[in-house]
């Protein structure tokens, strides 16, 4: 049986056992997708599902906070340990804020604060930068000047047309894929926030 059929084959079973496992289910899917999404990846499987707890977790603790909620937009994105905080919030104090609830998780060595102070942007610049990402993901598809380089090895995210790339490249494979996203249409700005890969 084919390594997909057998994918689907196990998340065919957890949907039919769904009403049986109750809150187990979160757990046993997180951990298939992790597993789905970690084949080409260069972090250790550990690593990945602790990126994923810290950014969930993180997420919670930010959504607790009434006055960062109101009328502000914060996103986060971690990557092997680093955690880059996007958005846009209405004043500095709101930004220093927004670092300060999330700073102090274990299993993060760097923290970049890259949230804009400006009046979050509505819901169509939400959805343009929705559509962003998903062009540089696709560019970044057609990558085949490098030999061996996986797309899922980079992580994109997108906050008012500027395009944060994350991942764990070689010096020549950034370079390859900073230039990809700089001539997407609709990219603004792009910042890097990669770490280099030993060897």
């Amino acid at each position: 049986m084919h390594r997909s059929t057998r994918l689907c084959a196990l998340v065919l079973s957890l949907c039919l056992l769904l009403p049986l496992l109750g809150g187990c289910v979160a757990v046993v899917a997180t951990g298939a997708i992790a597993t789905g999404s970690s084949v080409h990846d260069r972090r250790g499987f550990g690593t990945v599902i602790d990126d994923k707890r810290i950014q969930l977790s993180a997420y919670d603790e930010i959504n607790k906070d009434k006055q960062l909620v109101l009328k502000n937009r914060v996103m986060i994105a971690v990557y092997n340990g680093v955690m880059l905080l996007m958005g846009e919030v209405r004043t500095p104090d709101l930004k220093q804020r927004a670092e300060r609830i999330v700073s102090g998780y274990e299993g993060v060595h760097r923290l970049v604060n890259e949230i804009d102070v400006m009046e979050p942007e509505g819901f169509w610049s939400r959805r343009n930068d929705n559509k962003i990402t998903a062009r540089v993901k696709l560019a970044l598809a057609d990558a085949t000047s490098v030999p061996g380089f996986d797309v899922t090895r980079v992580k994109v995210s997108t906050a008012h047309r500027t395009v944060y790339l994350m991942g764990l490249l070689s010096p020549e494979e950034e370079e390859i894929v900073t230039e990809i996203a700089r001539n997407v249409p609709g990219v603004e700005r792009v910042v890097k926030v990669f770490e280099y890969r030993g060897g």
